[in-house]
């Protein structure tokens, strides 16, 4: 079972980058990092070590290496590929909104404002 999803566009462009790395990456990594009052933020980078712990969806020209803290923020999530007007990126659709309390404790909602 896939634990996300990708569009053609994601899987071509994931498949050219590792393709310009070669052997140098095992896999694209997906990882999360808390992004302040707007929840997760999320990013992929390439990776030359995969653990146990890891979940690994392979592909036929790469592989994604995801880790247990970052498939619970992702599970169920697409990925695509957009390219416009020079600017490229992976988009991340169908996130699961941040938790009530995650985030920063300032928000603008509540008065506050975030660093």
């Amino acid at each position: 079972m896939q634990e996300i999803q990708l569009t053609p566009a994601a899987r071509h462009k994931m498949a050219a980058l590792q393709g310009e790395v070669g052997d140098e990456a095992e896999g694209i990594r997906i990882f999360a990092t808390p992004g302040g009052c707007s929840g997760m933020s999320f990013g992929l980078t390439f990776t030359d070590q995969i653990s146990d712990e890891d979940t690994v969806c392979r592909y036929d020209d790469f592989a994604l290496v995801i880790d247990a803290g970052t498939l619970e923020h992702i599970r169920g999530v697409e990925i695509d590929f957009a390219s416009h007007a020079g600017d490229a990126q992976f988009l991340f659709h169908n996130l699961q909104p941040a938790a009530a309390g995650a985030g920063c404790n300032g928000c603008p909602s509540q008065g506050g404002g975030c660093a």
